[in-house]
């Protein structure tokens, strides 16, 4: 893949903005995918909010002052688009958001694309309970193991609270698991 500052020169320029989209998309998609994912379970939404994520990229490029990566950019641009899908979700199926994560967590026995066993979907039972800060850093850390301070550039957090928020988390999930 090219430098990233290349690649934002390029996306910024209006004769080469179109093949070097291709490259962000095809360079980022898959990492992109997972991550909103992991926050909305459902393959479909995760699409869906994967589009929007790329849309708001492209529209948005001439902002992107460059202070932090065009990794870490996105990725907040696809956590706050993914927690936004979720609360009109939420909205539209007249839950709040405890509710629709615990209601889609449960509809992953019937989703074809979860290949997950009887533990996976019993861990993501426990990361839906989790208060979504935690499940934000959760998912992070340990699904796409990304650095603390890669995660503080996303989520625009302290290092030491990420942790403290992590180990939180395994703490729940641990409880959760050893209740089942």
């Amino acid at each position: 893949m090219i430098a990233e500052e290349i690649l934002v020169r390029q996306l910024k320029q209006k004769d080469l903005q179109a093949k070097a989209f291709e490259v962000l998309v095809n360079a980022y998609k898959e990492r992109l995918y997972w991550h909103i994912r992991r926050i909305v379970l459902d393959h479909a939404d995760a699409d869906d909010v994967l589009q929007n994520t790329f849309i708001k990229v492209f529209r948005n490029i001439d902002s992107f002052k460059g202070d932090s990566k065009l990794f870490s950019w996105m990725y907040r641009i696809a956590t706050n688009e993914a927690l936004s899908f979720l609360k009109n979700k939420a909205n539209k199926l007249k839950l709040n958001e405890d509710q629709l994560y615990s209601k889609i967590s449960e509809e992953l026995r019937a989703d074809v694309y979860f290949e997950g066993d009887e533990i996976q979907l019993k861990l993501q039972q426990a990361i839906a309970g989790l208060p979504e800060k935690q499940k934000l850093i959760f998912n992070m850390k340990y699904f796409q193991e990304l650095k603390y301070q890669e995660i503080s550039e996303i989520l625009e957090t302290s290092v030491g609270a990420l942790k403290a928020s992590y180990h939180l988390a395994t703490k729940k999930i641990e409880a959760f698991l050893k209740e089942q």
